[in-house]
């Protein structure tokens, strides 16, 4: 083979499975056309099949007129007849001959677009219980496809996110660091402000049991003592 041919074979080649490719990441998008393509299809039958119920109804209605007239010339041979006129029976007779072959041929007419009707509503009934069918499918199909695609997703994130994942963990980790630091340095705060602050000497008086704050609690307690006992001699 030549180098020409080689290259074209390999064009080849590539075509194809860049088709294959394009297919298969599209399959589920090209199934749902399909199935349009065909309820577009079934639509167009059942259009066709009210073209044939029509000329079915209008092919038996013919047939009754045919009946009405051959009955109607069938009266009229026999007045005829009745006048003994047997000439001009004999030319009705030959109309009720050509109305009969009439009625021969749209009875057989008539007979045709009721099967071709029948035919037609089959396939349909038929075809429409195919597309639901595969309809459900394209249903299965899309949702399996979701489900892949959310697997393969979360674990392709996975396995490339592992360093972020792991970035992530440090970060957190010097967060906490940076919220202990501050807690530690406001105790650290309160604890100087209660050393050395302006309210130092206070507190370091009250705990010592000396000032007005010191003696609060203790005066506070003579107060409902004294309420106490005045409601006690009240109920005496």
């Amino acid at each position: 083979m030549s180098v020409i041919g080689k290259i074209v074979t390999l064009l080849r080649g590539s075509a194809r499975e860049l088709g294959e490719s394009i297919v298969d990441a599209n399959g589920v998008r090209i199934y749902e056309q399909e199935i349009h393509d065909a309820r577009n299809a079934i639509a167009q039958a059942k259009n066709d099949l009210t073209g044939v119920m029509a000329k079915e109804m209008q092919s038996a209605r013919k047939i009754e007129r045919v009946r009405t007239e051959i009955e109607r010339l069938e009266n009229l041979a026999i007045e005829a007849l009745d006048k003994e006129k047997p000439t001009l029976a004999e030319e009705v007779a030959a109309q009720i001959a050509e109305q009969e072959a009439e009625l021969d041929r749209q009875t057989q007419l008539h007979a045709d677009y009721a099967l071709q009707s029948t035919r037609l509503k089959d396939l349909i009934k038929a075809s429409e219980a195919k597309v639901r069918e595969h309809e459900r499918e394209v249903q299965m199909a899309r949702a399996t496809e979701s489900v892949y695609k959310a697997t393969q997703s979360i674990s392709e994130n996975i396995t490339s996110s592992g360093s972020k994942l792991i970035g992530a963990k440090e970060s957190l980790e010097r967060i906490k660091k940076r919220h202990e630091d501050l807690a530690d340095r406001m105790a650290a705060a309160d604890t100087l402000d209660r050393e050395l602050g302006a309210k130092a000497l206070e507190i370091k008086l009250a705990e010592a049991g000396i000032g007005e704050d010191a003696q609060r609690k203790e005066k506070v307690m003579e107060r409902i003592r004294a309420r106490r006992e005045a409601a006690t001699e009240g109920k005496a």
